[in-house]
């Protein structure tokens, strides 16, 4: 198993050191040429697509607020809103 794969590493190492001191050249001769095809008809796809409604905004609202002196108090600030309304 062992003797295997040392043989296939040595064969690799051989295959680019052919390539690397130029012993191996490879030349393209013909150029490539794709075959025509004709394609004539058919039709795409239609869909019918009904989504939420998303609206994102804000709201004032009071919430607790540590503070760094003894007990709390209420400050307004800013929230998120998201609102979704499903499609029919």
């Amino acid at each position: 198993m062992r003797s295997g794969l040392i043989v296939a590493v040595v064969a690799i190492l051989a295959v680019i050191a052919a390539f690397a001191f130029g012993l191996v050249d490879i030349n393209q001769t013909r150029e490539t040429k794709l075959p025509e095809v004709a394609v004539e008809g058919g039709q795409a796809p239609a869909f019918d697509v009904k989504t939420a409604d998303v609206h994102v905004g804000t709201k004032s609202t009071s919430i607790e607020v540590p503070k760094v002196e003894v007990g709390t108090t209420k400050e307004k600030v800013e929230l998120p809103t998201v609102d979704v309304k499903k499609a029919d």
